[in-house]
């Protein structure tokens, strides 16, 4: 089992009623292979859209529970979402939908959205999750001080199921990805609330 809500608080910052995160539960056919009648390599259990630190406490207890029942995990993406700009990107692709003829995808249009970076500070994610990756990351001690703009890119590191994520401010990517070309770096994923 792996409860990273108390860490994760400490990440979260609302300056406005705009603001919000946007957390998930997925899951995911690679643990659970006997899942049926689905193509998608996850299925969303539930969304939820955290307006305060006070609610993703009141929700844990819920998001656990469903994580516990569908061998699902909880997760949450650290780049802050804007209930404006997600209205208005949700309208967007409704109407882009309904002009294609996609009428199904419609119901998911607001989830999709918000899946969806639009604005705010940035975070990424380091995914480090096999040994190479971690003899990588214990090799520059906890440090990505030499990658423009220059000064320690590592905000914190959150445990997944088989190693962890170091969330991060951005830097110049493309430098790192010819130096370490194996480990994935990502913009706009979510990262690890629970796992039962």
């Amino acid at each position: 089992m792996i409860d990273n809500f108390l860490q994760i608080a400490e990440l979260l910052d609302f300056t406005s009623e705009d603001d919000f995160y946007f957390a998930q539960i997925i899951m995911r056919k690679k643990d659970n292979p006997e899942t049926k009648g689905t193509n998608n390599s996850s299925r969303l259990i539930k969304a939820y859209y955290i307006k305060s630190v006070e609610q993703l406490f009141i929700q844990k207890e819920e998001m656990v529970l469903l994580a516990k029942h569908y061998n699902a995990r909880v997760c949450i993406n650290l780049n802050k979402r804007s209930f404006e700009r997600t209205a208005f990107h949700t309208l967007k692709k409704i109407t882009d939908q309904i002009m294609n003829k996609d009428f199904k995808s419609v119901r998911r249009a607001f989830n999709s959205a918000c899946g969806e970076y639009l604005t705010g500070d940035k975070k990424w994610i380091i995914d480090i999750d096999d040994k190479p990756s971690i003899a990588w990351f214990d090799s520059i001690g906890n440090n990505l001080k030499f990658y423009e703009p220059f000064g320690n890119k590592i905000i914190t590191k959150i445990t997944t199921k088989h190693g962890f994520h170091l969330i991060t401010i951005p830097f110049n990517v493309q430098q790192f990805k010819k130096d370490y070309p194996l480990i994935d770096v990502h913009k706009n994923n979510p990262t690890i609330l629970y796992i039962p």
